[in-house]
């Protein structure tokens, strides 16, 4: 079970690092709730089933670049996942970057994602 989650969570970083939305929403199961808690620039969020997570996703995609995303540590218990990381990001619109350290709390059940949450601090990079 506990290589299981962890390589489920994986699985949805690789998706998301390439990109493809399909792959990342695959992850996940049907009744899933992502809970994004905000940080000092970007707003809180609550994302629930397949379709709240495909907005989650391509939000991200259609209004930054990522120019730097590496999940740090994994601490896997049972079918909980913490992954603490951080990333570094420019905003299409203005030209801002971004650096955020975040930690992400996952479950997994049957090889999905059933809940995601989001503690996150950011800061604007000259």
């Amino acid at each position: 079970m506990k290589n299981s989650a962890k390589a489920v969570v994986e699985r949805m970083f690789t998706a998301f690092g390439s990109g493809d939305v399909e792959k990342f929403v695959a992850t996940v199961s049907e009744d899933t709730v992502w809970i994004y808690h905000g940080t000092q620039i970007i707003p809180a969020g609550t994302f629930e089933k397949k379709e709240g997570v495909r907005t989650f996703f391509t939000n991200i995609l259609e209004r930054t670049e990522i120019i730097n995303f590496e999940p740090q540590q994994y601490i896997v218990e049972g079918n909980m996942v913490v992954v603490l990381g951080k990333e570094h990001q420019k905003v299409k619109r203005s030209g801002r970057e971004l650096k955020q350290k975040w930690v992400q709390i996952y479950t997994v059940e049957n090889d999905l994602i059933t809940r995601m949450e989001e503690f996150a601090t950011s800061e604007e990079v000259k």
